[in-house]
């Protein structure tokens, strides 16, 4: 990789994502939307409010992130722009790291945003501070950036690539401790949820939820979905095409 085509190739994507509003609105303004509409689900509940709401913010930027760019990197190789970029001297990984940087730098702002409404306006308690809560949510969105564009090489059309959420994301959405915990489910479905880079990004604001300062704990669970982002990376350089078809 090259650091001055990987940050040009970052700028490029940004410039991109500024003019496409309704991928901004998405990003900006849907979590927050969804987080006001579990408000009111539970607006009595209290703690099971905070519980939900809290791993709903890591959730909602790795499935939104998978959805976006599975799309986007699809339309970079039906459109042809993607064959004319790696025919300049950009590599594969300039290319899909790049992609990593600006939609990290997308998810860091949509973290910050769909945060400051949940603690301050929906009034969301945790024992640990906000920004560890960004932090983990951003390396969550990041984690869906990379499995969109690993996804996405295995597509020819945009509706192939949204095939591949109930493949890839809702197993992890069901297997991540949300709807059961893990503690509690079959010792198969244990070694699956082990296996599945979300179950620890959810652990992992669970650890923040639970704990006034970042433990150790905390601490793998992020190293272990940022070591599941290069995995996912670099699988996707090995298996991207210039074309569709």
């Amino acid at each position: 990789m090259s650091p001055r085509i990987l940050l040009a190739t970052t700028g490029r994507i940004l410039r991109q994502l500024r003019h496409d509003r309704r991928t901004v609105a998405l990003l900006a303004v849907v979590p927050t939307l969804l987080l006001t509409l579990l408000y009111f689900m539970y607006e009595n509940a209290g703690p099971t409010f905070d519980r939900i709401a809290l791993i709903m913010l890591g959730v909602f930027p790795f499935v939104i992130m998978f959805l976006v760019t599975s799309i986007a990197m699809l339309r970079e190789r039906t459109t042809g722009t993607l064959e004319r970029l790696l025919t300049t001297p950009m590599g594969k990984l300039d290319l899909l790291f790049g992609y990593g940087l600006a939609f990290g730098l997308a998810a860091a702002a949509q973290a910050a945003i769909a945060s400051a409404a949940a603690y301050w306006l929906l009034g969301v308690r945790t024992a640990g501070s906000v920004g560890l809560v960004v932090l983990i949510a951003t390396v969550n969105a990041v984690l869906g950036v990379a499995l969109g564009l690993l996804c996405s090489a295995f597509a020819r059309t945009e509706f192939q690539a949204v095939q591949f959420m109930p493949v890839v994301v809702v197993p992890q959405l069901l297997l991540c401790g949300l709807f059961v915990p893990r503690a509690e489910m079959a010792g198969w479905l244990q070694a699956v949820s082990d296996a599945l880079p979300l179950s620890y990004a959810i652990d992992g604001l669970v650890q923040v939820g639970m704990h006034p300062s970042a433990t150790a704990t905390m601490w793998w669970d992020v190293a272990i979905v940022a070591g599941a982002v290069l995995v996912a990376l670099s699988l996707a350089a090995a298996t991207l095409r210039r074309r569709s078809g």
